[in-house]
């Protein structure tokens, strides 16, 4: 897939799944060379099938993607914006000390405030406390020592054939009863958590896993539940539909839509800019202050 843009994979259509019947499709007994009604729409509501599943795996690798760049983007300019939110409010409170305005008292105390949120208990202790005591991270922050940067991960090449393969051996959509359907959700939800830590050892042994696992067969479908599975598809790549574009146009997919092959690159681009925002910010409050 594009880094930053969601490929949208095969149209789901029904004379596209008529096209990749091709050799071998069952013929009618006349001799005419015409595949059956039912089993033309058997073939379309197949390529529907695996048009969906490609779709899918688009729509989740690139979430992987923006979920990766986030952490990143979080961990090299968050101080760098909180910096600037800060240099802010002191500007606005010097400006009012000057000033003795009370519209000034209020645009800096509103600042001020947006810095100073009331975190509830269940904040301010997430992740700073397991069984044994603090966390090695609330250890360091606390004796002033460096702290563990957030792990960046970026599923490999390997990672990525491995996910895309499980994906559509192992897909819900293929489920025909229940109980298979439960168990390929089950192993779908595995193969998603390890893809986002881009753990492909662990994509690997899921592999095995599957591979070893019990293989049910599809059974003919009738007419009307052939429909109603289309129709299904239809709703469910809709779904998919909004979900991409929901995506694509949020803070941190458009970014990456702005330097899909590097976007290192980007971030630095940004923090240069952000840094010399940081320096004249503090040139002013150094001279209101002087």
């Amino acid at each position: 897939m594009e880094r930053g843009r969601v490929a949208y994979a095969v149209r789901v259509t029904t004379s596209e799944g008529e096209q990749g019947g091709g050799a071998g499709a069952d013929r009618t007994p006349g001799g005419d060379g015409a595949a059956r009604p039912e089993e033309r729409l058997e073939q379309a509501v197949r390529a529907a099938e695996q048009a969906l599943i490609e779709f899918e795996i688009a729509v989740e690798t690139f979430r992987v993607e923006v979920e990766n760049f986030s952490r990143l983007h979080e961990q090299k300019l968050g101080p760098m914006y909180a910096r600037l939110e800060e240099l802010d409010a002191r500007i606005l409170e010097a400006k009012a000390a000057r000033s003795d305005d009370p519209e000034d008292r209020r645009r800096a105390d509103e600042a001020r405030a947006r810095l100073m949120p009331i975190p509830g208990v269940e904040e301010l202790m997430n992740g700073w406390m397991d069984a044994d005591g603090l966390f090695p991270e609330a250890t360091a922050m606390l004796t002033d020592q460096p702290v563990r940067p957030p792990q960046r991960v970026r599923p490999s090449e390997e990672a990525r054939k491995l996910y895309r393969d499980l994906a559509r051996k192992a897909h819900p959509d293929l489920a025909q009863e229940d109980k298979e359907r439960a168990r390929r959700e089950e192993f779908i939800t595995r193969v998603n958590a390890a893809y986002a830590r881009g753990n492909e050892a662990e994509l690997r042994e899921l592999a095995e896993e599957w591979a070893a696992g019990p293989e049910l067969k599809r059974l003919p479908s009738a007419g009307e539940e052939l429909y109603a599975r289309l129709e299904w598809l239809s709703q469910r790549k809709e779904l998919l539909t909004v979900v991409a574009r929901e995506l694509e146009e949020s803070a941190i997919g458009s970014m990456l839509r702005l330097a899909p092959d590097d976007p290192d690159r980007l971030l630095e681009e940004i923090a240069e800019g952000l840094r010399a925002q940081v320096t004249a910010r503090e040139a002013e409050l150094a001279a209101l202050l002087a």
